[in-house]
């Protein structure tokens, strides 16, 4: 089972210290959350400085909003980031919930799976090397992978599941063990469906704060304040994993239902979680 790190994003001046202590660890993967209407860092800037100042670890969006980017641009900005990463870029990608990052860009919250359909076979077009449309030619670089970077797509809804068979490499999860059962298997059979050869990759993403009680304030206060617009936040923060047994229970579990990689994602600013969830993971 891999695991990988998903970074906290209320300090983005720490984030490059983070990715160097994960890249000396057993980590597998560096993840970061994307939002517009909010404080976060914009997500392929800031996993672009944590590529240069890694050599291992993966990079990847979880998940990247994709309908609210233009289609040539962000394919270009992915193709990029996967070869200055020496192909060490996965685009986690989804269409989010939150109608005022699509007010902020002047985009209709309605349609934009179909959107989303429509981006991904342009990015796999691009990608390609293929022109554009018939009045615009190809757009490079060229990504390190023939096809381009690995695309992981999030999501909930059954239309969704059927897009990671078209589309995608794989699936990643953010949801609870007994939840995600149902949720991979319907991916598995819409792959199947969908004539695809191998199984779908799957990646899971749980929450966790480990330390001190300073560490567990302030993640608890950080994921309050991100999920604040469900109004009820109590769900959220009990499924926060804080103790190394029950970080270890739902990695094995999560590995029972057949995932490739659990990323433990991080709220506190502690970077000493780092090492401290390394040892879990050891």
């Amino acid at each position: 089972m891999n695991v990988g790190l998903g970074l906290p994003i209320s300090d983005p001046l720490s984030l490059l210290s983070w990715a160097r202590r994960a890249d000396a660890g057993p980590f597998t993967t560096l993840g970061l959350l994307d939002r517009l209407v909010y404080a976060n860092p914009e997500p392929l800037i800031t996993l672009a400085a944590v590529a240069g100042v890694t050599s291992r670890i993966r990079v990847q969006t979880e998940v990247l909003l994709g309908p609210l980017r233009e289609s040539a641009l962000l394919a270009k900005q992915a193709a990029t980031l996967d070869r200055m990463s020496g192909g060490r870029f996965t685009l986690g990608i989804g269409i989010g919930t939150r109608q005022d990052d699509y007010l902020a860009v002047g985009a209709d919250v309605r349609g934009r799976g179909r959107r989303l359909d429509r981006q991904l076979a342009t990015l796999r077009r691009v990608w390609s090397g293929e022109p554009y449309s018939e009045e615009v030619g190809p757009i490079g670089p060229a990504p390190v992978r023939e096809g381009g970077p690995e695309i992981l797509i999030g999501a909930f809804a059954p239309t969704a599941m059927e897009r990671v068979a078209r589309w995608g490499d794989g699936y990643l999860c953010a949801a609870p063990a007994g939840m995600a059962d149902r949720l991979m298997r319907d991916v598995e059979r819409s792959w199947t469906q969908a004539g695809r050869a191998g199984r779908p990759r799957m990646v899971a993403q749980v929450n966790v704060a480990l330390g001190p009680e300073d560490t567990v304030r302030d993640a608890t206060e950080a994921i309050t304040s991100y999920y604040g617009f469900l109004g009820d936040t109590t769900r959220v923060v009990e499924n926060m994993l804080t103790t190394p047994e029950r970080i270890r229970d739902v990695i094995g579990a999560f590995a029972d239902l057949g995932a490739d990689e659990v990323v433990l994602y991080c709220w506190a600013r502690d970077a000493d979680q780092v090492d401290r969830l390394a040892d879990v993971v050891a």
